[in-house]
């Protein structure tokens, strides 16, 4: 049986003038043929010779076999470069003749050409070859990372009901829960994480913070930037809302308070008038 979007070893059953057409054997009917074009045919070769290639479709939609390697197969999830936009979506290098779809639908973040975009192989319901950013069902889901380790991860998508959704090493699955996604993210950010958890079905939950004691420092001077490009003071305290502290500071309320306490009790900064002002 030929399988689209795979890799498989085949068998000449047929030499032509524009190629070699393939199959599992020469008993084979016509429709479970494939040609390989004549550019591609390797040297020496003759009916019953074996040649592995991938399946795909032409520009004509027809089923085809090439021996070059593409840089990801069915089901499989990679990062490829974008060449084009067009009409109905954007064309991905993946190192074949024919470029590969990304449909508008399937994008979970505006893409432009030059742009690296992590995505996964699938066939659509006209059974072709599409690329989607979509990749949560195609991550591996049991990674070699326990509590603690620090990971590097990709934004792939980003979900105002979960949180931010990361792919470890561009091939785990990872999620930075809602509570925990302060600040601004973008869908193809890179970011360093730390392992809060690893979920039973191997999936892991990761932030951006650092160890609490390590993040109240971290928290405490990104307060002190702030107030001094705002001339010395923030014109707000910790009595401000969770949203104004959020589009400020990138940091939970929490967070915010904690840093501010930490800043207090080296007396770094005062609290005067609904305001913080950062001492010299």
């Amino acid at each position: 049986m030929l399988e689209l979007g795979k890799r498989q070893l085949l068998r000449v059953v047929k030499k032509v003038e524009f190629g070699v057409y393939l199959a599992e054997s020469a008993e084979e009917s016509e429709k479970e043929r494939v040609l390989l074009p004549g550019r591609q045919v390797p040297e020496g070769a003759e009916e019953g010779t074996e040649i592995e290639v991938f399946l795909y479709k032409d520009s004509k939609d027809r089923l085809i076999a090439t021996v070059r390697e593409p840089k990801l197969h069915l089901g499989e999830v990679a990062l490829l470069q974008v060449l084009e936009v067009g009409k109905i979506g954007a064309f991905l290098d993946w190192g074949l003749e024919k470029d590969l779809l990304l449909p508008f639908r399937e994008q979970t973040g505006k893409v432009k050409p030059g742009d690296s975009v992590l995505a996964a192989l699938y066939i659509d319901k006209s059974q072709r070859l599409c690329a989607t950013m979509k990749v949560y069902h195609y991550l591996k889901t049991q990674s070699p990372y326990v509590i603690g380790d620090s990971v590097e991860g990709r934004i792939y998508e980003i979900s105002g009901n979960f949180g931010v959704f990361v792919a470890v090493d561009d091939r785990y699955s990872a999620l930075i829960p809602k509570k925990d996604a302060q600040g601004s993210y973008e869908v193809g950010q890179k970011l360093k994480l730390r392992v809060a958890a690893v979920r039973e079905d191997g999936k892991l939950t990761v932030t951006a913070k650092q160890k609490a004691y390590l993040q109240i420092d971290e928290d405490a001077e990104k307060i002190l930037e702030a107030a001094a490009a705002g001339g010395g003071e923030l014109p707000f305290d910790d009595k401000a809302s969770p949203q104004v502290i959020d589009q400020e500071l990138g940091l939970s309320k929490a967070a915010f308070k904690r840093a501010v306490g930490h800043l207090l009790k080296e007396r770094k900064i005062i609290q005067e008038g609904g305001r913080i002002k950062r001492l010299l």
